[in-house]
């Protein structure tokens, strides 16, 4: 994989560049003046590189790829830490399969899809002190299961995502067009948003998603450029949309995630079937005049396809969303125990015809304490 990161090495927080099971050392060399990252690699976090834009994107990725050995450090020797200060969180609900699941098992006997669902990218506002780097313990979390019911969740998911970190920011009041998505993304992570289903389902009516989802979102340690991913073509909408959504060139990529449960595969959920794209996601963050900032997140929402293993949530593999399916590595569990360990994995088409390897993000839950 090719990815930038932020990582510790012999007590020291350096800014790096991984290309497959090597680390170089930007913020060393940048020192010696063999990248020239105008002094953003002296920062302990992406942010300051990410606003550069994509002129200084390209200048550095070339010097990046052309560094000596000697400022190599090995991948099991680094100790990665979360690569940019998290601005704002946005997760987007884009999957029409996922929608129809969850809709079915939230609001049985009522249409799955929403009226308003195929007109606008649907989406919430989550935490984004609450992000946090793969490999960090995943807490259970608490709250009310229904009325007069406090505890535990006992229904803890998963959400297997793909996230775009925003560089440039954009101006208060200016919407973003659906073309000027790479203008202001510089790359993708994977992204697992752990979920409180029994917290989630008594809450959302009628403002959406709030406890059940923001105490904890998981992230790949390594920015892989968006620079790096061919793109291909969306899939047809319909109803039209509206103008602000509609797109000259309306393409995706070709990204398919594989989730583990307990180091066993059990879904692999593919990113090219969602309805709505990356730009269009921008584009509607955007026209009521919200600006993004450098170390926004935005998130595609949970991704599923039309079969069973390739599902995004294990919630979408029960009955009614209570009982358990039967599912390899889980015994008939559909909800996370204490000690459960989750790792989602990304591939996707490259623009040179290979495949990018866009890394993993890794979490395992702990009990609540206290």
């Amino acid at each position: 994989m090719t990815g930038y990161g932020v990582f510790v090495h012999k007590g020291r927080t350096r800014i790096g560049y991984r290309t497959g099971d090597a680390v170089f050392d930007l913020t060393a060399a940048e020192r010696e003046e063999l990248v020239d990252g105008l002094g953003t690699f002296q920062n302990g976090a992406l942010n300051d590189f990410l606003a550069l834009g994509p002129p200084q994107w390209t200048v550095v990725a070339q010097q990046a790829a052309q560094l000596p050995d000697r400022l190599c450090v090995p991948l099991d020797e680094v100790e990665p830490v979360l690569p940019f200060r998290v601005a704002d969180y946005v997760d987007f609900y884009s999957s029409e399969h996922h929608a129809a699941n969850v809709g079915r098992i939230f609001r049985p006997g009522q249409p799955p899809i929403l009226p308003n669902w195929r007109h606008l990218p649907v989406g919430y506002h989550g935490r984004a002190g609450t992000v946090v780097v793969s490999g960090t313990p995943i807490v259970r979390p608490s709250g009310q299961r229904g009325p007069g019911d406090v505890g535990p969740s006992q229904r803890l998911d998963i959400e297997a995502e793909l996230g775009f970190v925003v560089g440039v920011p954009s101006q208060l009041g200016k919407p973003v067009p659906t073309g000027d998505l790479t203008s202001h993304v510089f790359g993708v992570v994977l992204v697992n948003d752990w979920s409180a289903r029994d917290l989630q389902s008594w809450e959302y009516q009628p403002l959406g998603p709030f406890l059940g989802k923001s105490f904890a979102t998981s992230v790949s340690p390594w920015i892989v450029p968006l620079s790096e991913l061919a793109r291909v073509s969306a899939p047809e909408q319909d109803p039209p949309v509206a103008e602000y959504l509609t797109e000259a060139d309306r393409y995706t990529f070709d990204v398919e995630l594989t989730v583990e449960w307990n180091g066993v595969p059990v879904t692999r959920p593919p990113f090219r079937d969602l309805y709505w794209t990356p730009a269009q996601q921008l584009a509607h963050l955007t026209v009521n005049g919200a600006s993004v900032r450098t170390g926004d997140l935005f998130a595609s929402g949970t991704i599923s396809g039309p079969r069973r293993d390739q599902v995004g949530s294990f919630l979408e593999l029960t009955e009614g969303g209570r009982e358990p399916v039967a599912l390899s590595g889980s015994g008939t569990r559909a909800f996370l125990a204490d000690g459960d360990s989750v790792t989602i994995r990304g591939r996707a088409a490259g623009v040179n015809g290979g495949v990018v390897d866009l890394g993993a993000v890794e979490g395992r839950v702990v009990p609540l304490r206290g």
